[in-house]
């Protein structure tokens, strides 16, 4: 899913750097209090700022309390899969024959071995039929088999999500398609016409590994059970409309991957029986291969759009780089928060996957802005997305002079925002604001997960406190200078816990759990 801008309403003043000789324009920079009670903001506000050069700490709020990063997270993820696996590594998925090749026809097994890619997508398996086809392949005598053990294999990325939000697929060591089935839907006279594909630019083959009954109800909008290794959907009649389409997770995906290829090799000739899950990769002849993108390019675009999948996948592949081999998607993350005390300096990361999905994930402002600022210059900033502050009238200053990059995070009453800020006489700071009310999150329901009432309003609200501590920051720690001339002690701000005031904005659709 595409991430959000960081700023969601343009604030009350917009404030301009002045020269560093003009003191009394400090004056009017509003202290730490009362931006966050300007916001309205309900729960915790946790936020660090250090001075990157220097080490030096500048402003501190709850420093050391655990809250959820959610998808901010992903930028550590990223510093991970680079050191680990190296900024020009490509993930290579492989068609394997084994047994040889008779007349056009593979004597024994043919495997789709998935080589932990999470950018691989029908398009790619068709050129890669299309390769087989050239080659002069018309069929198999042995199976055709699905290899994804490159990585532990997973069902969801956090268990308590709705089940058919698609930022929350299954993982494994082989991907398609984000492992998401389009589903798509038109009304007729005779009802509803409903696909199932794995679609992509070019190939769209319709999925049989998944299934979708329309029925007639009012609610739930939609229902999922797993039946015999297939994924079985219903949607509620009066949910749809007269049409439309949603990407729906895929909860197994090896053999999805595998529907999808028999589809496609069977339209140009070649035949396949049923994938089957192959539990290791035999010795054999590469008939074809598909090479990812090389992984800054796969970074950067994760950090830009928030795959979760993607997020899961390298910091997964780096566990198993570091270890050899890794049990399970959780085990990886444990790995990344030793990882990140003896590389990042950090103290307490208690990270449970590599996307920041899981409630279970806390990280500490601390930890958070100081392993930034220990790794500025190491080629993670030209990754991370540009931020730019908003005008009274909630444009984008694009020629403000100062200048952030970071990685945005958002679920439900979380909100997070960390990364690194150059002021306009080219200080480099380094950041992390984390907010959350954690006890609103609690009442939500599995259900309610994609919008619970109020959700939307709190998150627009922590986005105004971002907003006023980056203005705080650039302009007030705008000059160079000596560390002794700055304070040791980082000014405390307090948390606030009454209710938001009666004119605060009204409710609206919530934002999803990932961006």
């Amino acid at each position: 899913m595409a991430a959000v801008s960081a700023w969601a309403e343009p604030p009350t003043t917009s404030l301009r750097p002045v020269g560093r000789d003009a003191d009394l324009y400090k004056q009017a920079i509003p202290n730490v209090s009362e931006i966050i009670a300007d916001s309205g903001i309900t729960g915790e506000v946790a936020f660090a700022v250090v001075d990157v050069e220097s080490g030096t700490w500048l402003e501190a709020s709850n420093s050391n309390d655990g809250i959820p990063p959610a998808s901010s997270i992903k930028a550590i993820t990223a510093l991970y899969a680079l050191d680990l696996l190296g900024p020009d590594h490509v993930f290579e998925t492989k068609l394997v024959a084994t047994g040889g090749v008779v007349e056009g026809e593979v004597q024994g097994d043919l495997i789709l071995v998935g080589g932990g890619d999470p950018t691989l997508d029908s398009d790619h398996l068709g050129q890669m039929a299309e390769e087989l086809k050239e080659a002069g392949i018309i069929g198999v005598k042995g199976k055709f088999k699905v290899y994804e053990g490159a990585l532990p294999a997973t069902r969801a990325i956090d268990p308590e999500q709705p089940d058919h939000v698609g930022y929350n697929p299954g993982v494994s060591g082989l991907a398609l398609n984000y492992n998401r089935v389009h589903f798509e839907w038109k009304r007729g006279s005779n009802g509803y016409d409903v696909t199932m594909e794995g679609r992509a630019a070019r190939y769209a083959p319709a999925v049989r590994i998944a299934s979708m009954e329309v029925v007639d109800r009012r609610g739930p909008v939609y229902t999922y059970e797993n039946q015999s290794g297939r994924d079985v959907w219903t949607v509620a009649k009066g949910a749809l409309g007269k049409g439309g389409s949603r990407w729906l997770p895929v909860r197994r995906p090896g053999p999805y991957a595998g529907d999808i290829f028999t589809t496609i090799a069977r339209s140009h000739g070649i035949k396949l029986g049923e994938a089957e899950l192959a539990e290791s990769v035999p010795e054999g002849e590469v008939l074809a291969s598909h090479r990812s993108s090389d992984l800054r390019v796969i970074l950067k675009d994760m950090l830009k759009y928030s795959t979760n999948l993607t997020a899961e996948m390298v910091g997964m592949a780096a566990s198993v780089k570091r270890l050899g081999k890794v049990e399970s998607l959780r085990a990886s993350a444990a790995e990344m928060n030793k990882w990140a005390v003896e590389e990042l300096g950090m103290e307490n990361p208690a990270m449970v996957d590599h996307s920041g999905l899981g409630d279970d994930s806390k990280m500490t402002v601390h930890d958070m802005a100081g392993g930034l600022a220990r790794i500025h210059g190491t080629g993670l900033r030209p990754l991370l997305k540009p931020v730019y502050l908003r005008d009274d009238r909630g444009r984008p200053e694009q020629d403000n002079p100062i200048e952030i990059d970071a990685k945005t995070g958002t679920l439900n009453f979380v909100s997070a925002l960390a990364g690194f800020l150059t002021t306009p006489e080219d200080r480099v700071l380094a950041f992390a604001i984390l907010t959350a009310n954690q006890d609103e999150r609690a009442k939500i329901s599995r259900a309610e997960r994609e919008r619970p009432p109020g959700a939307r309003s709190w998150n627009a609200r922590a986005k105004r406190v971002q907003r006023g501590l980056l203005e705080r920051w650039g302009l007030l720690y705008n000059a160079k200078v000596a560390p002794e001339e700055e304070a040791s002690e980082p000014e405390a701000a307090p948390t606030p816990d009454e209710e938001p005031a009666a004119d605060a904005e009204p409710e609206v659709e919530a934002v999803t759990e990932e961006s």
